[in-house]
């Protein structure tokens, strides 16, 4: 995976935060400990839940104050980098340490926080067919993950000392950069400890921007997306793959649009599991001559946060040729705009909750 791409996107749309001409710059940090249970989201990594993970998580957050307009829209969110390290208590999985960029959204007058986080994660103890078969986890050393924080948050209850308890999920996969990838997700309890680094300074909120109301037409967008990954099939090969992508959005207010388009998928280690089949398993019917391209057909939805959006498409494939994971198909992730037409785009492939690909993504919306 190319992880100074990955990272430099990811942490993109947070940098750029630091040229706002804001009034309030405000931070906290907080350090949580954690419990928890892998759920057994796949029978075949039955095996690897022996024990209960623990870990901690570290988060740096800058609050906002509704100096720009979206930061009212989304009730002051906090946005931060946070440090997670995982200790799966099992010799076979490892080790997990990962680098984040995240959100802190907050409901129920601040007193709830919820923190969406997306970053990179390097295992210390990944498959090797001679030293470590039994983890059918994780097949790389690096892995794309993402984990949810629900808690209960309180500020300054002593001095500039506050608390945090809640659950969290942690996710790992390598997206089918490299067989095997059946990945993990742990559920956990945290707990742990918040602290202002502004002790005694008022928090002023912003309250009184004129809102611009957002009326488009509707607009058209092109993309381009490619990457690398491989069949479940170990050491069958990584293989490049790009899909063509075209759509028509419509704005339904400030945060949202509805999608609607096609998707041309080139995916070359198709070609490779097509042969593969056909030699190796008559029973399977597949001649070897079939088609590995795909076409298919989506819905979607794009939640606007400033500079950045998250995306979620769900897809059926029209034109099929080859049997592999089902019709439907799915495809969740970040895109960072940069000025009003061009943007780039991180997001992940699927079929339900079984990865094909991380895709890295160029396009333009006219």
């Amino acid at each position: 995976m190319n992880l100074k791409a990955l990272l430099c996107f990811l942490f993109s749309g947070f940098l750029c935060f630091s040229q706002d001409k804001e009034k309030n710059k405000k931070f906290t940090i907080d350090a949580s400990q954690f419990y928890g249970s892998i759920i057994l989201h796949n029978p075949d990594i039955s095996h690897l839940i022996t024990e209960h993970p623990t870990g901690l998580i570290i988060g740096y957050n800058r609050k906002t104050f509704g100096d720009v307009e979206w930061e009212q829209e989304y009730n002051y969110p906090d946005l931060g980098f946070s440090f997670v390290y995982q200790d799966m208590n099992n010799s076979t999985l490892g080790k997990n340490i990962g680098l984040y960029a995240h959100y802190n959204f907050y409901f129920f007058k601040r007193n709830v926080q919820f923190r969406l986080a997306q970053g990179i994660a390097y295992n210390t103890n990944p498959y090797d067919k001679n030293t470590n078969f039994r983890n059918n986890a994780y097949g790389s050393d690096f892995l794309s993950t993402t984990y949810l924080m629900l808690n209960y948050h309180k500020e300054n209850v002593f001095k500039s000392l506050g608390f945090k308890i809640g659950f969290s999920v942690l996710h790992y996969s390598n997206a089918n950069f490299r067989a095997p990838n059946t990945s993990t997700n742990t559920l956990v309890f945290n707990a742990g400890l918040v602290y202002n680094l502004n002790e005694g300074e008022e928090l002023v909120y912003e309250l009184d921007l004129e809102k611009d109301k957002i009326t488009e037409p509707v607009k058209y967008n092109m993309v381009f997306r490619a990457g690398l990954n491989e069949s479940d099939i170990i050491n069958s090969g990584q293989y490049g793959f790009f899909i063509l992508s075209g759509y028509a959005d419509k704005r339904l207010g400030r945060k949202s649009a509805i999608q609607f388009g096609a998707d041309i998928f080139f995916s070359n280690f198709l070609k490779e599991l097509i042969t593969y089949q056909s030699v190796s398993f008559p029973e399977m019917d597949v001649t070897g001559n079939e088609d590995y391209k795909r076409v298919g057909l989506f819905l979607g939805h794009e939640l606007f946060i400033n500079k950045m959006s998250m995306i979620a498409q769900l897809g059926y494939y029209v034109y099929y040729p080859f049997d592999f994971e089902g019709k439907m198909y799915n495809r969740i992730g970040l895109k960072r705009y940069f000025g009003d037409n061009v943007f780039g785009a991180l997001t992940l492939k699927s079929h339900g909750a079984k990865a094909e690909a991380v895709e890295f993504g160029i396009g333009i919306r006219l």
